[in-house]
């Protein structure tokens, strides 16, 4: 079972922003792999305390786990689970401070790590897809460090990175720090640059990348795959690839947020003598009943059959929508019947209050 994020860092539930931050500081620099070199349990308690950190000190997030815990972050890819160390130094390096040699708190007695350039790429889903969640099988062209390619720790800057400068003004010494020209910021010099590689001994190379999507994500949302983007020169960390999510529309369902409409169309004779109608789902088949006498335009509403939450929040409803179905063509029989109708006062329009008319129910949708 995995353990409580409130106990990973120490704290309790009513902890404010400043005491988890500084109870996961605390944890970070006890379990810092440059402190503890080699030691995989501390490893493993160093990523536990960042990824209770991730969630603890964002507002939202630390609201969902504490009404759902764990189960509010299993989907996985928004947030909350499989943190690796170049996500924690990216996001929260900050927070070490001057406790490992300086400015950006990663490995190498505070070497500066480059990170490469972000990757990002459109996946259209179904709705099956959408419904169900889905892996995706990706073909991505990133660059990697050339085989063979070698670097050497910058002169200028010690592996830094960065240079500094210091000016007498009329406020005294200043001391600015700025990118380190020799390295353009990178820490190391290419030493041996393979053949068919960049100036930064790069080459591209197309991946295949696994995407795990989970269920109930929507049109325009974004997911991070960590590591996947273009590598970074020498001892860098890799960008993330970020996948933005695109909709299909489905031929017989429309979306609205997690809610489901579908238009179920009966003829004259079903309307008016009533009928139990089939509907064939994503997942499954809903039977429903249509009493006699139902009229165009009427909704019915079934209960969680539409899309499950993203955040675990339930599911959505499946809103069916009536349309009785007018007949274009008569053959002489059914003019004929119909005809003899228009006089009889059971089939003159008797709107009652409760049925709303159109500029009503328009009313009603932006009310």
């Amino acid at each position: 079972m995995k353990q409580d994020y409130y106990e990973v860092l120490g704290v309790g539930k009513n902890a404010t922003e400043g005491e988890i931050k500084k109870a996961y500081r605390k944890q970070a620099i006890k379990y810092h792999p440059d402190k503890n070199p080699g030691d995989q349990e501390a490893e493993a308690k160093f990523k536990l305390a960042a990824e209770a950190y991730e969630i603890l000190s964002d507002s939202q997030k630390k609201a969902q786990y504490d009404q759902f815990g764990h189960a509010a972050f299993e989907n996985g890819g928004f947030g909350g689970g499989g943190m690796n160390m170049e996500d924690i130094f990216s996001q929260f390096g900050d927070i070490f401070g001057s406790a490992f040699g300086g400015g950006f708190g990663g490995f190498g007695g505070g070497q500066r790590r480059m990170k490469g350039s972000d990757l990002r790429i459109r996946v259209t889903l179904s709705l099956e897809e959408i419904i169900n969640g889905v892996e995706k099988k990706i073909k991505v062209k990133r660059k990697t460090q050339a085989p063979g390619v070698q670097f050497t720790t910058c002169s200028t800057c010690k592996g830094t990175g960065q240079v500094t400068r210091v000016a007498n003004t009329i406020l005294g010494r200043m001391q600015t720090a700025s990118p380190c020209p020799k390295c353009q910021g990178s820490g190391q010099i290419i030493s041996n640059r393979p053949s068919g590689s960049d100036a930064q001994g790069m080459i591209q190379e197309e991946e295949t990348v696994s995407i795990k999507i989970p269920s109930g994500v929507e049109e325009g949302m974004q997911l991070k795959v960590s590591g996947k983007g273009n590598a970074a020169p020498g001892n860098g960390i890799s960008g993330d690839l970020l996948v933005l999510i695109q909709e299909k529309q489905d031929e017989n369902f429309v979306r609205e947020g997690n809610h489901l409409h579908y238009d179920l169309y009966i003829s004259i004779a079903e309307a008016a003598l009533g009928i139990s109608k089939e509907i064939a789902l994503i997942d499954g088949k809903v039977r429903i009943k249509l009493e006699s006498g139902i009229q165009s335009g009427k909704t019915l509403r079934l209960k969680n059959k539409g899309i499950r939450d993203l955040n675990g929040y339930g599911s959505g409803d499946l809103l069916v929508h009536i349309n009785v179905w007018t007949p274009k063509v008569l053959n002489r029989e059914q003019k004929k019947f119909f005809e003899n109708m228009i006089e009889d006062d059971n089939f003159r329009p008797q709107p009652e209050k409760s049925d709303k008319s159109f500029f009503e129910k328009v009313k009603d949708m932006f009310a």
